[in-house]
């Protein structure tokens, strides 16, 4: 099955998101990804005004802070069709999943790699995985509490629906979110198939031009590994 693989607005300042809508709009691209963690709630407004009135249609996944509300939920996913909305592990642990209620379907969780996976996860409780591909790469290398966790629901394929990718470098075994080379996304082609979904949001720094030159290569990879 093909991949829909989305180029993503991501960043920690209002120039980052400025910048990138702007190529969005310049390219003409109407389906997108949305990284709001770092944004507090004043920023993600402004977001949100820009695009409406944007040529953006559709934003798939969206990944939430802790602070957003249900009503920011309802508006991305009636306004822009935000069918996953990805969140980390610490929002089990802290309770902020629980300001979701009504959304849970739509809440897939991406693992850290921090060799600890609290006992308040509970990925059954939401819609399944968001696979942080080098996350996983990272854990898989290491065996990671984090990676066992995962890799115990394998069999289970309604959990595995949407991904973050960004690149990796094995000399350090870490994820790197400003991509220099196409080699940065080789781990893929080692990966298990049962991690990737069939919506993939790049989560890189990289300006939209880049992006979609990533996205043209990505589109190729997973077209040879999944064909």
């Amino acid at each position: 099955m093909q991949k829909n693989i989305l180029v993503s607005i991501t960043g920690s300042q209002e120039k980052n998101w400025q910048d990138k809508l702007q190529e969005i709009t310049d390219f003409k691209i109407q389906e997108i990804a949305l990284f709001l963690e770092i944004f507090e709630k004043e920023q993600r407004e402004k977001i949100y005004q820009a695009l409406l009135t944007s040529n953006v249609k559709s934003i798939p996944l969206v990944h939430i802070r802790h602070d957003m509300t249900k009503d920011e939920l309802q508006f991305l996913k009636t306004t822009f069709k935000a069918k996953y909305f990805t969140c980390h592990e610490e929002n089990f642990v802290h309770h902020d999943i629980e300001h979701w209620k009504g959304f849970y379907k739509n809440i897939f969780l991406e693992m850290n790699f921090d060799n600890f996976v609290s006992k308040k996860v509970m990925v059954e409780k939401i819609g399944g995985f968001c696979i942080d591909l080098a996350h996983f790469k990272v854990g898989l290398e290491k065996l990671s509490k984090d990676f066992e966790y995962v890799y115990s629901k394998n069999k289970m394929a309604k959990y595995f629906k949407c991904n973050h990718v960004n690149g990796y470098n094995p000399k350090i075994n870490k994820d790197m979110h400003t991509i220099y080379s196409f080699k940065e996304f080789d781990y893929l082609k080692t990966l298990p198939e049962f991690v990737f979904g069939n919506v993939i949001a790049l989560e890189m720094s990289n300006p939209i031009q880049e992006q979609l030159e990533f996205k043209k290569y990505l589109t190729k990879l997973l077209s040879e590994k999944f064909k």
